[in-house]
């Protein structure tokens, strides 16, 4: 499952620009009650690309292939960006017209959010539920059929799908771009 996956994100690789980064079949079981020592998944990401901050992320699993990016895991000075700019009349707005043509392609966006509006923001703001994301991530999947997905299929969920994110990726890094704060180390 790996060497097909990276070949994958190679050769997508070879046409966003960038570096890819695959994950490590281990788990880190040391503080998890479940001792299984291997992920059931495999899955990587294109950073480091020209055209954007937005890492290009694919999954592989038995559920299928996965296709996604975003801003994933955003830093304390990014989130207060990404805020400020969806409480703007201006550049919210034009990120809730984005986000409802990305799901107009089937692409879903989600991303982990607060049950209520952050502090500062009134409960009734007219986009509470876009300042509610701590993250904002946007994929697509595809069940694998009997003989498995084909090459072309993978290449084409995963060029569709970053295609109909180009629009959300180009918004965050105008508004949110990278984290200013010292990198932490892990």
């Amino acid at each position: 499952m790996r060497g097909a996956l990276e070949a994958l994100l190679e050769e997508l690789a070879d046409d966003e620009g960038g570096r890819v980064k695959l994950s490590r079949p281990q788990r880190d079981t040391r503080f998890s009650p479940d001792k299984s020592p291997y992920k059931t998944r495999a899955y990587g990401v294109i950073l480091d690309r020209p055209a954007s901050v937005a890492a290009l992320y694919v999954e592989l699993s038995l559920d299928g292939l996965f296709a996604g990016t975003g801003y994933y895991g955003l830093a304390t000075d990014q989130l207060a960006r990404f805020r400020a700019a969806i409480d703007d009349e201006g550049s919210g707005a034009e990120l809730e017209a984005i986000v409802a043509q990305v799901r107009a392609t089937g692409v879903e966006t989600f991303g982990a959010a607060l049950k209520t509006a952050p502090r500062g923001y009134p409960r009734d703001h007219p986009r509470v539920g876009l300042l509610r994301h701590k993250m904002l991530v946007a994929g697509r999947r595809v069940a694998p059929g009997a003989d498995g997905i084909a090459r072309g299929a993978a290449l084409d969920l995963c060029r569709t799908t970053w295609s109909a994110c180009t629009a959300m990726n180009g918004w965050l890094d105008e508004h949110v771009g990278p984290s200013e704060l010292p990198a932490v180390r892990r």
